[in-house]
């Protein structure tokens, strides 16, 4: 008979896991402690609008290619993408915007007439954004890294040699200042670090892989939104045979004897022969694992990536400059960095993240209205910021926009809002974090929680939090590196 997998969390790196498993014949049941697959990404719908709550933008599209093809997905069981441009639309606080469009020359076209001395600067930083992903991702993404012979396998030596040139020993920011001399384009790229809930002036310059991975792999939208994502995956899954069980709450993982024995779900043990978690790294090795303080305690000492602040607005008429993806930069980048990873408070003047999915799919909102997604990253949970001040960080937003011409007084007709604390409470993030575990080290990489836990034989984990890191595709591969862990022989060996 083959093998029960437990998978702990219906997100996409649990769903990817139970695809990989339930393909190659594994017993697989998944527990999903909402009424809904998705974790962080799920969706909203009220008074005629929809919203993703989660990400908005789709990198790297082989990885979910190569997932479909695991599950032998036929052409109406995957999602349509389309690519978008511009990618981004930046709006600044001196008033000018610049459009970040996919195709590079007609980015660089428009950096002549923006920043006209750094126009021929974006190919050269863009090579070298290449140049770190071609050195790093068949390492760092493609493989786990919580088996030393794994990593110094032969043919990773030449990299290992090279690892000067992926550019740790700089901050992100340090990085992007020694090619851009605009300060406005210096403050886009260094934004880059926010999409693993990092500070550009503490991260390491190797984070500078992302913009190759937007501009040149591209950046796609999958229409009908992210969500319709998350309903492929589960409808997937469960074709293979993967149960998913919803509303069912992991309290404990069971660890008797030296190994992984099941869950215990809603007061009853459910044996299996692994179990990956899905959810939050830290939450799980601290609260669902017995165990020693001292292996706690180093997880609880990981310092969490930034957390968010949404408003999901529905807004009558429509605004001509925004594009489907939008930044409403704040006047003093690293003072907001500075509020949000120093001070951890809400920052002053928030950098303003808004995504109009009603701009690729018109039916997201009523006839004359638009669905805004509208973020500003937040620090993360401590006993002295629990309670968000939601007027004056709304108010603080709607006034950023103003400053832009976009004025929404009285035609916000529908809000619903996503704290820190509902991250918390809805998703068991550590201390409400987007991204689980944040880069602000040298040694980032080594310090992200591993895929297979070898202190807990049989006990694997997948998502955000854990290897190889935040992002949709990211989080997909940390998925297909749990499945293959549990698929090798040593799986649950200590």
């Amino acid at each position: 008979m083959s093998a029960s997998i437990g998978i702990i969390g219906a997100g996409f790196g649990g769903l990817a896991a139970a695809i990989h498993l339930a393909a190659k014949g594994y017993r697989v049941t998944v527990y999903e402690r909402q009424s809904m697959p998705g974790g962080k990404a799920s969706e909203i719908t009220a008074d005629g609008f929809r919203f993703d709550t989660g990400p908005s933008l789709l990198t790297m599209p082989f990885v979910l290619e190569d997932l479909y093809d695991a599950a032998g997905a036929a052409a109406e069981e995957r999602v349509q993408l389309a690519p978008v441009d511009p990618i981004c639309r930046y709006f600044y606080p001196d008033g000018t915007v610049l459009s970040a469009h996919a195709d590079e020359g007609a980015f660089e076209q428009e950096l002549r007439t923006f920043a006209p001395g750094d126009a021929d600067t974006l190919r050269r930083f863009l090579d070298y954004s290449q140049r770190i992903y071609e050195l790093t991702s068949d390492i760092f993404l493609f493989n786990s890294l919580g088996d030393l012979k794994s990593l110094l396998r032969v043919r990773n030596l030449p990299t290992l040699l090279r690892l000067p040139q992926i550019d740790p020993f700089r901050t992100v920011h340090e990085g992007v200042q020694s090619y851009f001399s605009d300060p406005r384009l210096v403050q886009l790229f260094d934004r880059y670090a926010t999409y693993n809930g990092s500070n550009p002036w503490q991260a390491p310059a190797t984070l500078n892989i992302i913009p190759y991975v937007e501009y040149r792999l591209g950046g796609w939208y999958v229409r009908g939104g992210m969500y319709a994502l998350v309903r492929s995956l589960a409808a997937l899954a469960q074709r293979l045979g993967a149960e998913l069980r919803y509303g069912s709450d992991v309290e404990r993982i069971d660890v008797t004897g030296g190994r992984v024995r099941g869950v215990h779900v809603d007061a009853a043990f459910i044996p299996h022969d692994a179990v990956i978690s899905n959810a939050d790294a830290v939450f799980t090795m601290t609260q669902l694992v017995e165990g020693k303080e001292k292996r706690k305690q180093r997880y609880r000492e990981l310092e969490p990536s930034c957390s968010g602040l949404v408003f999901l607005w529905g807004v009558r008429g429509t605004e001509p400059e925004p594009a489907h993806h939008n930044i409403f930069f704040s006047e003093d980048y690293r003072r907001e960095f500075d509020d949000i990873f120093e001070r951890l408070v809400p920052p002053a003047d928030p950098t303003v993240y808004v995504s109009i999915t009603a701009r690729s799919d018109p039916a997201h909102a009523p006839e004359g209205h638009e669905n805004w997604f509208v973020l500003i990253n937040m620090p993360y949970l401590t006993k002295g910021n629990r309670d968000t001040d939601i007027d004056t960080i709304r108010a603080s937003v709607l006034d950023r926009l103003r400053r832009s011409g976009i004025d929404l007084t009285g035609r916000i007709v529908h809000e619903s809002v996503i704290t820190p604390l509902d991250l918390e409470r809805r998703t068991n993030s550590n201390r409400g974090s987007i991204y689980g575990i944040s880069s602000n080290s040298r040694n980032a990489a080594f310090m992200r929680p591993q895929n297979r836990v070898r202190s807990v034989p049989g006990l694997f984990l997948a998502g955000g939090s854990a290897h190889p890191g935040g992002g949709v595709p990211l989080v997909l591969l940390s998925g297909k590196l749990a499945a293959r862990g549990v698929m090798r022989k040593e799986a649950f060996q200590g």
